[in-house]
């Protein structure tokens, strides 16, 4: 145990740089030791473990471990751990991050709605041509999957802006100005009326994949950019790459961004790579900034300590 009693808390991270989360730490809470590994199996002075894509049975052997914290947007990650302690898992609520994938996705949807990847292919063949039919945004529907706080930030943005915003979730949920639908009978009708859909689902068994064929056939064959474009910058796991190729050659959609994938990095020989209607962006969307992310764990694990519950916690069968 550390001299002030208060315990450790173990860093365990892949392809991040734990040294930069650890001196923000050394900044924010002076006092609380943050290690790698833990001392020895049954480390008892590890009581929080911060998590990234964590080594699957290093969160194991620690009995006095109180909650575990996902350091990114998402907590599937967590779970590919078949070795997980039970105790709470807490998701990262920030308005840094927030912010972060609002600003990724007002860019993308802009980039589609003002036919940005139709003039860059006009730059690189030094074509002038202005397309006049270009829709104002009040005549385009996005359509967002996904009403968690991530969701119904973006969605705050895009209405700003005069875009027709509609929202489907597993469960209902309301929005001012926002036309909402929810579980397997409201995702035909929210699919039908999209002409940009944007996905920020979590990863869980039930959306694994959910980006397929048999949803892109029941979306609205045509719109006022044609057919719809599809932005995923949720999790790697909800999309069929292969059924998005195919749909774009078929038609049914008219163009992608993804920022996930189903392999990341993504292999240099996936056809994603030079497809003329796909815009690629390496897991960029909204990254986990120590800086911002930090003090808002060590104000959680402090109120916790004082006998506070803990906020923003996992369902563990929702896994979400």
């Amino acid at each position: 145990m550390d001299k002030g009693g208060k315990g450790r808390i173990l860093l365990s991270v892949t392809d991040w740089d734990p040294e930069v989360w650890r001196g923000e730490f050394a900044k924010v809470a002076p006092g609380r030791p943050v290690v790698l590994a833990p001392d020895h199996p049954g480390d008892e002075t590890i009581r929080y473990a911060l998590v990234w894509k964590q080594k699957p049975g290093s969160l194991a052997n620690l009995p006095n471990l109180k909650a575990i914290f996902s350091l990114g947007a998402g907590v599937d990650h967590i779970f590919h751990d078949p070795h997980i302690p039970d105790v709470p898992i807490v998701r990262i609520v920030s308005d840094d991050l927030s912010m972060r994938m609002s600003e990724y996705v007002v860019w993308q949807v802009l980039d589609h709605h003002r036919l940005g990847p139709r003039y860059r292919r006009q730059q690189q063949a030094r074509v002038w041509h202005e397309d006049r039919r270009q829709p104002a945004a009040n005549e385009v529907t996005v359509g967002i999957l996904g009403l968690g706080v991530l969701g119904r930030d973006a969605a705050t943005k895009l209405l700003a802006l005069g875009f027709r915003v509609t929202g489907w979730s597993r469960r209902p949920h309301e929005m001012e100005g926002v036309e909402t639908f929810h579980g397997k009978d409201g995702l035909g009708d929210f699919l039908a009326g999209a002409d940009i859909i944007v996905c920020l689902l979590p990863l869980t068994p039930e959306t694994k994949g959910i980006l397929s064929m048999s949803m892109f056939a029941r979306m609205k064959q045509e719109g006022p950019l044609g057919a719809p474009v599809l932005i995923n910058a949720g999790r790697g796991g909800l999309q069929n790459e292969a059924d998005i190729l195919a749909a774009l050659d078929r038609g049914l959609l008219s163009a992608v961004t993804l920022d996930v994938f189903e392999k990341e990095p993504l292999p240099a020989d996936s056809p994603l790579w030079a497809h003329p209607k796909v815009t690629v962006t390496p897991h960029a969307a909204a990254s986990s900034a120590p800086g911002a992310l930090v003090p808002l764990i060590v104000t959680q694990i402090e109120a916790h300590e004082r006998g506070e519950p803990l906020a923003n916690l996992v369902d563990r069968n929702a896994r979400y």
